[in-house]
């Protein structure tokens, strides 16, 4: 034994509770914004975790043998390891952040000053979207404020309704004959076509479900006067709840997973030229994408790819941390899971190519530390299974992951575990929350690791498959396969404690392994009903989500004059809640910015009001909601709001 303990189970307790109390006052008191206090936090954040991956290595595995009781610790451990080398590495890495605003304020005056802009062609990579989620990248990226600027809807699947609707509205369409190469093959076409008609500057790519700000292309451009930059992107920001956060009532007060990332992670990477492309709202020199033969199509993750491309040749992703576009997050479970086995195999894609940076190509060692960094967020997962199934192991097969001293675990892991919660809330700006960030990383757990076991046998060959949005949720839904998983984890688990607690030869008093595996079945058993109540859709309002925003409007019905607040916007309608007149054929609702525009006849269900505008009259409602910034979702989470929202969902639906 290399720790030694000689207290006993209240001293650990109230060693627990210092160590968590003590944490909580120096979030409370340190600024993670300060180099120098967020370094020393993050130090002693990844000494805790480091300390007890020491403990669990050298005291608390079995002899090896070839049976079940010696073989399910191993890989419990082999799994629970490598989830602790990726948070000592993300510790590590978020030591040092940037806030390139002040740069990019600088750059805009500049280009504003000489009055010498760069030309910009903008494509909106489209795939079977429906014409009322891509209008809003289109005639908001049309009504950009800046003077040199090309507009290409490129179209990959040919269909003469959005190139009739492109032509409405004065954009250029793009299609071609297949649909090789997927995203990056579109993207390659579009490059061609532009480079042989009207060669631009930069290159700007979005998503067909994002809509850029007026002012995106001043604020990016300018930070080009750096040569050594090849891109600059900006974050993913949503105005829609994604599912974990509509099927739990928490969107108002739980961010959605990526805020992290893009908010927290991309910003330290950029600090050691390590970010990476995003897939949409971001710009590129033209010439630099000529120059490595276009868009990289070996990998399913094209963007990030990108990116390495250009870091073999010394240049530089720059991430600015600004909300300059909104756009549509994945609405069901089955679109979240596309999403992220879509990452993960991309991810895996580029280390395993010839020049790529997991152990080939021009890379810095620092350069193949980030993406290992990467790959290893998706090698964690499996431990989430583990970490779910190991208490049921316990009561069924009398087998313990963990055959180790409780009270040294409590000791060494659980103040661990209380340090890291602390830390990721103070150094993500309160981004994660204990219980629904673990939530987020299960619902995902299982097809992530049947997509590492894919990668073993075959990581080439999966075709791309696009996220599905715009759909029809107006009825509930259950993603059958992960709600039939994550019951069958709370069953296990609750009969698990039923059985040991309930049972006729249950035991007066507990042996402190079997109460660390009691509690550990409870925690399972709650992860899994709450990713089990995630599975249940909740319906959505219409074809899009309500978007928040108050305007002092006026209502007009036979001479009469209300004041009104807009509710919100659907695909086809404007909703004001609250107004009951009567209507007319010549009631209308006067929009700032938008004129006056029709109200339909008969009353709505709900007691709001549905209007008729015109084309034109819908180009700028879009532009109103979508072409300027608006706090739609939480950006910050609130764990109190949260439990509320949760408890809300488990008892009244």
């Amino acid at each position: 034994m290399f720790f030694h303990l000689d207290s006993d189970l209240t001293s650990v307790l109230l060693f627990d509770l210092g160590v968590a109390l003590a944490f909580l006052a120096l979030a409370a008191l340190a600024n993670p914004r300060n180099p120098l206090e967020r370094v020393a936090f993050s130090i002693v954040t990844a000494t805790s975790l480091t300390l007890y991956l020491c403990w669990r290595l050298l005291d608390t595995l079995p002899d090896l043998e070839p049976t079940a009781e010696s073989l399910w610790p191993y890989v419990y451990f082999s799994f629970e390891a490598i989830s602790i080398v990726y948070a000592v590495a993300s510790v590590l890495i978020l030591c040092r952040t940037t806030d390139w605003t002040a740069e990019a304020d600088a750059a805009e005056s500049e280009l504003a000053a000489n009055g010498r802009y760069p030309s910009v062609a903008v494509f909106i990579c489209t795939y079977n979207e429906p014409i009322h989620i891509l209008e809003k990248s289109a005639v908001c990226a049309k009504a950009m404020d800046y003077p040199d600027f090309q507009v290409y809807v490129c179209d990959d699947t040919r269909r003469p309704e959005v190139c009739e609707y492109c032509e409405t509205i004065g954009v250029n369409y793009i299609t071609r004959p297949d649909n090789r190469h997927a995203k990056a093959g579109n993207l390659n076409n579009a490059l061609h076509l532009t480079n042989n008609e009207r060669p631009s500057d930069f290159i700007m790519v979005l998503d067909a479900d994002f809509a850029p700000q007026a002012n995106f292309l001043k604020r990016v451009v300018g930070l080009f006067r750096n040569q050594r930059i090849g891109i600059v992107q900006t974050p993913q920001f949503y105005f829609n709840a994604d599912p974990i956060q509509h099927n739990l009532h928490i969107a108002s007060s739980f961010v959605d997973d990526q805020r992290v990332f893009f908010d927290t992670f991309q910003p330290a990477k950029d600090a050691v030229e390590c970010a990476f492309c995003v897939g949409t709202s971001f710009v590129v020199r033209r010439a630099l994408v000529n120059e490595i033969g276009g868009f990289p199509h070996e990998a399913l993750s094209e963007d990030m790819l990108l990116s390495y491309r250009l870091m073999e040749r010394g240049y530089v992703t720059r991430w600015l941390n600004e909300k300059l576009s909104v756009g549509l997050s994945a609405e069901g479970i089955p679109e979240y899971i596309t999403q992220r086995t879509r990452w993960c195999l991309g991810t895996i894609q580029i280390g395993l190519l010839k020049d790529g940076p997991l152990w080939r190509g021009h890379f810095t060692l620092r350069q193949r530390f980030h993406y290992l960094h990467g790959l290893l967020c998706w090698l964690s997962k499996p431990f989430i299974l583990c970490l779910l199934f190991a208490p049921s192991i316990y009561w069924l097969f009398g087998i313990s992951a963990l055959q180790a001293d409780e009270l040294l675990f409590m000791k060494y892991g659980i103040s661990s575990l209380l340090v890291f919660w602390v830390y990721a809330s103070w150094i993500s700006g309160k981004r994660t929350l204990p219980l629904f960030t673990e939530v987020t990383h299960a619902l995902t757990a299982l097809p992530v690791t049947l997509t590492l076991l894919q990668a073993i046998r075959r990581p080439f060959g999966r075709p791309f498959k696009v996220t599905e949005k715009g759909g029809d949720r107006a009825r509930m839904r259950v993603h059958l396969p992960t709600a039939l998983f994550f019951g069958l984890v709370t069953v296990l688990s609750g009969l698990s404690v039923l059985q040991t607690v309930l049972a006729w030869n249950a035991p007066t008093d507990f042996a402190e392994r079997e109460i660390l595996n009691l509690v550990w079945s409870l925690v399972s058993m709650t992860i899994a009903f709450v990713s089990l109540l995630v599975c249940i859709e909740l319906p959505r309002y219409g074809q899009e989500e309500v978007i928040d925003v108050s305007l002092d409007g006026q209502y007009r019905q036979a001479g009469q004059t209300v004041d009104i607040s807009i509710g919100g916007l659907s695909a086809d309608s404007v909703r004001i809640p609250g107004l009951d007149a009567a209507r007319t054929d010549d009631a209308a609702v006067y929009l700032p910015q938008i004129g006056w525009v029709r109200i339909a006849e008969g009353h709505e269900a709900d007691g709001g009001l549905t209007i008729l505008p015109t084309a034109e009259q819908r180009s700028g409602i879009l532009r109103l909601l979508f072409g300027v910034p608006r706090a739609q979702i939480a950006d910050r989470g609130s764990l109190r709001a949260s439990m509320a929202g949760l408890l809300r969902r488990a008892f009244i639906g």
